[in-house]
């Protein structure tokens, strides 16, 4: 029985520099996730991401293509990350209004532990989201927020408790308005007003208005005349 030759390698090996692999990029992106938020794209450096990763460019350009390609590889990543919990979300098992405020109050939670993404947003709108639109993954990234709200929305209007015109990005917006604003507002905001946005005195009455201001606002006028 023939040996395989030298050149190919184990399984597990193949297997271990695939784990390697994707470490790699996964540290990557998350290095550069905090270059690019702090920074913006073109304040934002490689070779400092290549420094804080022990790496080199020439492995960044390897993985990511260019700065560009880095660049979009992290507000792809950045908008799968509340995406894929948008997905997870079990709220079948819930009437309409209270599964509507799980879903707001996980977009709160989400915005306020990653004030990175809020940022990205931000530099991204700067740029007129130039860099986005080229994003094979675009489509994707809008699916699972407009089919959760979606799915809500069409089981409290069938009960009879939401208003029936609006539509999931109307929600959707609403939403990440409040969200968004509490994070990305939260320094001027407490310069002209002199109220921390984040004190976490305040964090229960926020998260639960977010969730007031939309289970209100569908059940407005439902059934009046």
């Amino acid at each position: 029985m023939s040996e395989l030759p030298e050149t190919v390698p184990a399984t597990d090996e193949v297997a271990e520099r695939r784990r390697d692999a994707a470490r790699t990029r996964a540290d990557l992106l998350a290095v550069a996730t905090t270059e690019f938020a702090d920074h913006g794209f073109s304040g934002a450096r490689v070779d400092e991401i290549a420094a804080r990763t022990r790496t080199t460019k020439r492995m960044i350009y390897y993985y990511f293509g260019s700065k560009r390609g880095l660049y979009l590889a992290v507000l792809e990543h950045a908008y799968a990350g509340i995406r894929a919990l948008e997905a997870q979300l079990e709220v079948d098992h819930l009437d309409p209004a209270r599964a509507m405020r799980a879903l707001a109050e996980l977009t709160f939670d989400h915005h306020e532990s990653h004030p990175d993404f809020i940022r990205l947003v931000a530099i991204e709108n700067i740029h007129r989201a130039e860099h986005l639109r080229e994003s094979s993954a675009l489509a994707g990234l809008a699916a699972p927020a407009v089919d959760v709200l979606g799915g809500i929305l069409a089981r409290g209007r069938a009960a009879g408790l939401f208003r029936d015109d609006v539509d999931a990005l109307d929600v959707h917006m609403v939403i990440s308005a409040f969200c968004i604003f509490r994070t990305a507002n939260r320094h001027t905001f407490a310069a002209v007003f002199d109220r921390d946005l984040l004190d976490p005195a305040r964090r229960a009455h926020y998260r639960r208005m977010v969730g007031d201001l939309v289970v209100e606002y569908l059940t407005a006028h439902v059934g009046r005349t």
